[in-house]
């Protein structure tokens, strides 16, 4: 086992946390699952969020002093924004192609729909009371909510990343202006506090083949009837097919064209990353893991990864686009009798992207975004009770591919920076 990589080691928790979930179930003993397997799961989620901040705040700090060019800020910033939100618009735009080409809502009869808004219309209804207040807060409070009044409190809530991020710019900025004989002593701890937090991670990565077995199980007992989830089979399989597209031909593609990257290079390299985002359902708990493998073992300098990953991991949900252009389509044709007009899906592709933007300081981001999505194109709020039952399997793919998102952006972004090195040999 100690000879493992570590991507085969989490690969190796997956299974066997999704087989004895199974067992588990089978045998009506989920209760011992919930109360002794999942809290392990609990922890270890707990143990990468608990390091993503202070990871975001050292190595970001170190990245932007390191560019001692404000020049150099304004161009890898351009880059980064310019790309996501490009590959944002075209995760929209592939799952509004899918989505009426498959045309998934015509696949489930009145007797599923019936039963699926009966059984989450209360987890619908908590959803839409989160997009009211976030629509009712007016067209610019997400820009508001990305200057903290208070850092240190924006420090201990993951939920504002976007909020440390932006005084941890100015803080770099800062470094940047005055004289190096002051800021060098200032740039030299935060060096040394790199250094410790990395090891930190990778202490917390010896606990992650338990942490997934622990986070498989738990799915498997909780996950609804597969009578439920089969009704939602061809919505799965369009929303994931698009996923697929996202992953094996756009960002291979982007890789190719962008950075001269080998697609297999960067897929063994990333490995652990996506599949640590699989077993999570979260960029924010894989950030530590995603910058570690996207510096090391794709030889992205850390003056990049540092600035483009974290910014990524609150801004950048191409998945979750592609996700929500597939559900709003979904439900129009489940429960509306006329199709959604050109100009109406159009403007799906604004609002999810937009949204995809501003739903970092959400909670639930995804759900409630989707809700704001549906609102606007006319369809009806409820509906959203049709995709709960599937929304979790779905949530963890989706993921997969927010981060593989960033870490292409990543390496684009520093191959035209000129920070693109030879990375590190990888043990497979």
């Amino acid at each position: 086992m100690k000879k493992l990589a570590l991507h085969w080691k989490i690969l190796l928790g997956m299974i066997l946390g999704l087989l004895f979930g199974l067992v588990l179930k089978n045998l009506e003993q989920k209760g011992i699952v919930i109360d002794w397997i999942k809290p392990f799961g609990t922890i270890f989620i707990n143990l990468l969020k608990m390091i993503a901040v202070p990871l975001i705040v050292v190595s970001l700090i170190v990245g932007l002093a390191d560019l001692k060019d404000i020049s150099k800020l304004s161009k890898l910033g351009g880059r980064t924004v310019f790309f996501y939100l490009c590959s944002t618009v075209i995760a929209v735009i592939i799952g509004l192609l899918l989505a009426n080409l498959i045309k998934p809502g015509t696949y489930i009869n009145e007797e599923s729909r019936i039963s699926l808004l009966e059984n989450f219309s209360v987890d619908a209804s908590q959803k839409i009371e989160l997009a009211v207040k976030a629509k009712n807060s007016g067209p610019l409070q997400p820009l508001i909510d990305i200057v903290p009044d208070n850092f240190f409190k924006a420090l201990s809530d993951n939920g504002s990343m976007l909020q440390v991020i932006f005084f941890v710019i100015l803080i770099g900025i800062g470094l940047i202006l005055i004289e190096e004989k002051k800021s060098k002593p200032v740039v030299d701890f935060f060096k040394g506090l790199n250094d410790v937090i990395l090891k930190i991670i990778d202490i917390i990565m010896l606990f992650s083949p338990v942490g997934v077995f622990a986070l498989m199980a738990a799915l498997m007992v909780e996950i609804p009837d597969f009578s439920t989830l089969g009704a939602l089979g061809i919505y799965g399989l369009t929303v994931l097919l698009g996923l697929f597209l996202m992953m094996f031909v756009f960002y291979p593609s982007l890789l190719m064209i962008f950075a001269k990257v080998n697609p297999i290079q960067f897929f063994n390299a990333i490995a652990p990353a996506q599949l640590l985002a699989f077993s999570t359902s979260s960029s924010a708990a894989a950030l530590p893991v995603t910058m570690e493998c996207v510096t090391e073992r794709l030889g992205v300098d850390e003056e990049v990864s540092s600035f483009v990953l974290p910014l990524g991991a609150t801004v950048n949900m191409d998945g979750t686009s592609l996700y929500q252009a597939v559900a709003a389509i979904f439900i129009a044709q489940a429960m509306l009798p006329e199709a959604l007009d050109l100009s109406t899906q159009l403007m799906i592709v604004v609002t999810a992207t937009l949204a995809s933007i501003g739903s970092a300081a959400v909670p639930s981001a995804g759900m409630v975004m989707l809700v704001i999505v549906l609102g606007q194109a006319g369809i009806p709020e409820a509906g959203l009770a049709l995709i709960f039952a599937i929304d979790r399997p779905l949530d963890m793919c989706r993921t997969v591919v927010n981060v593989t998102s960033d870490a292409t952006i990543a390496t684009i972004v520093a191959k035209s920076v000129g920070k693109l090195n030879k990375p590190k040999e990888i043990n497979f």
